[in-house]
């Protein structure tokens, strides 16, 4: 059996450019005939890692932090829901959307890989964030997304109140940190080479091409 591509995805749930990075990657693989050959694992990336428990409005968040007018957020929102649309995804952005503190739903998606159910989870969170208007810190919230791609919810539910396991995220945030990753989505392949955004579907077709041909 020859060796898969290991392809390392360093994003956050509530990232909107990360969730357009990996569906036009996933395209791209789909395209490409290579789902066999890849082998995706899902490395954490808080955004706003001091962010309040109870979350911040979008809009206020956005302008506190990257200093946007609500003209400039209404923009790139169109075009995050054009870019969505164009791959399947649903990006429903609202007046009262809230930031939300994703480090519980990065406990959970190290729980899932153990299983093989990553990259479900991580579009099931995404999914109920961006598309059906649901606060992904709340547990019940988590709960309803563990049971959603079939794993234990109570099991899954206990390493959030377990040191080790929040330990490894936090230790995993800070091996990414150490390497220079600063934005998300970063794409690292064999952690040999990466690349960072939404890359269009073509882009990543030619790095696939090149890197299973060199393998």
């Amino acid at each position: 059996m020859t060796e898969k591509l290991k392809i390392d995805i360093v994003s956050d749930v509530v990232c909107p450019w990360c969730t357009i990075g990996y569906k036009r990657l996933e395209k791209a693989i789909m395209d490409l005939g290579m789902q066999d050959q890849i082998d995706i694992e899902w490395q954490p990336f808080e955004l706003n890692p001091n962010m309040q428990t109870e979350g911040q409005n979008l809009q206020e968040h956005l302008r506190e932090k990257y200093g946007m007018t609500v003209d400039q957020q209404k923009q790139s929102q169109q075009q995050m829901e054009q870019a969505g649309a164009e791959l399947g995804f649903t990006f429903d952005y609202y007046d009262d959307m809230q930031m939300a503190n994703t480090f519980e739903a990065h406990v959970l998606l190290e729980y899932a890989k153990a299983f093989n159910k990553q990259t479900a989870l991580k579009m099931q969170l995404t999914k109920a964030f961006f598309s059906e208007r649901k606060d992904v810190s709340k547990r019940a919230i988590l709960k309803e997304a563990l049971l959603e791609v079939g794993l234990n919810a109570d099991e899954a539910l206990a390493q959030l109140d377990n040191d080790d396991a929040k330990k490894e995220v936090r230790t995993k945030q800070e091996y990414w940190k150490s390497l220079g990753v600063n934005s998300v989505p970063t794409i690292v392949f064999n952690r040999k080479s990466a690349v960072t955004g939404a890359q269009p579907v073509d882009t990543f077709k030619q790095i696939l091409t090149e890197l299973l041909e060199t393998k």
